[in-house]
């Protein structure tokens, strides 16, 4: 396991033993090996739930403090059980984010062997990661959705026969007692996923390298729609580091745009464009300004942010003109 990035400007949080992080169990998943990388959080109490859902909905119901949560991966690209729970279901706002390296293993009982495998449980966004490496391996093979890689994990180990294999990261096969049948089975070496920590309420104070991610809800649908909501952060100069369209769930055809742009609340360019979105479309939904992983540099935010408090310097001269009087217009001659 390799920690890509993880940011070291992070909410404060409550004294350590005093809060709760809830995350996707049992013992063993890629989430629970992406959480141990926050020495903070980890400073708190740990409570696995078995799906993603439930893991957001405890945080929205008050039972735990915080959720930590996938939300997107580099092979299957979005969680969408986790981006449709922020947008539609709760009003959590996201705290962090922490991107880690995803090594798949296949790993079955002690009697078990490639050729003796069958079928492979794993959770679907993780066997969908191998998709290929299985088509090749082990043609034909029937592939069972779990809650989770160390779910199946300890279904194998539990109910399981030399049939019956389990995908998920190396650490379940060591904690559910399993052999390792293949290991680095994903279909890009490159695979990784981001996680995010939730909480009901709170915005991290600005770092000079942060992230946006808001739900964008149109007015009206038609020609140059979409076209009218990227202008206002192109005008501005403002990254979008993500564009997804999801389905706004009050009919066919109706969508919505989930955005994640490089700034924060605190910058007056990424307000300035909020405010304007949120005057001509029907909703914005806010899901926080947060830490932003990796090491790039917030060089280009700085330049457009000096840019942009220029021109209003400008603009502000200009309207701090003393107001014209009949003396200074000139008379022209009959």
């Amino acid at each position: 396991m390799t920690t890509l990035a993880a940011s070291d400007s992070s909410p404060t949080l409550p004294a350590p033993g005093t809060f709760t992080v809830a995350y996707l169990g049992p013992p063993g998943t890629f989430t629970e090996q992406a959480l141990l990388t926050q020495a903070d959080l980890c400073a708190g109490e740990i409570a696995a739930y078995p799906s993603f859902a439930e893991v957001l909905a405890a945080v929205a119901d008050g039972a735990v403090d915080y959720g930590f949560v996938a939300i997107e991966n580099a092979i299957e690209g979005t969680v969408s059980v986790t981006v449709d729970t922020l947008a539609f279901e709760t009003n959590l706002l996201i705290q962090r984010e922490v991107e880690m390296a995803i090594h798949l293993t296949l790993m079955g009982r002690a009697d078990a062997t490639l050729e003796t495998i069958k079928g492979v449980m794993s959770f679907p966004h993780a066997s969908a990661q191998c998709r290929q490496w299985l088509s090749r391996e082990l043609p034909g093979v029937e592939i069972i959705a779990s809650n989770s890689t160390s779910d199946a994990a300890r279904f194998v180990s539990e109910h399981g026969d030399e049939t019956l294999g389990a995908i998920g990261p190396s650490r379940s096969a060591q904690v559910y007692g399993l052999s390792t049948l293949a290991t680095e089975i994903e279909d890009h070496p490159e695979n990784a996923t981001r996680f995010v920590l939730v909480a009901r309420s709170g915005v991290p104070a600005a770092t000079g390298h942060d992230k946006t991610s808001i739900v964008v809800f149109q007015r009206a649908d038609g020609p140059g729609s979409l076209l009218a909501i990227l202008q206002e952060f192109a005008a501005r100069g403002i990254n979008l580091s993500k564009l997804e369209s999801r389905p706004a769930k009050t009919g066919l055809g109706d969508y919505c745009f989930v955005i994640d742009l490089d700034g924060h609340l605190d910058d007056e360019l990424i307000v300035d464009a909020l405010r304007t979105l949120r005057s001509k479309q029907a909703d914005v939904k806010f899901l926080g300004s947060y830490p932003a992983a990796g090491e790039h540099g917030p060089s280009v935010r700085r330049d457009a942010d000096a840019a942009w408090r220029e021109a209003d310097a400008w603009i502000a001269s200009l309207r701090n003109q003393p107001p014209a009087t009949t003396n200074d217009v000139a008379t022209s001659p009959p």
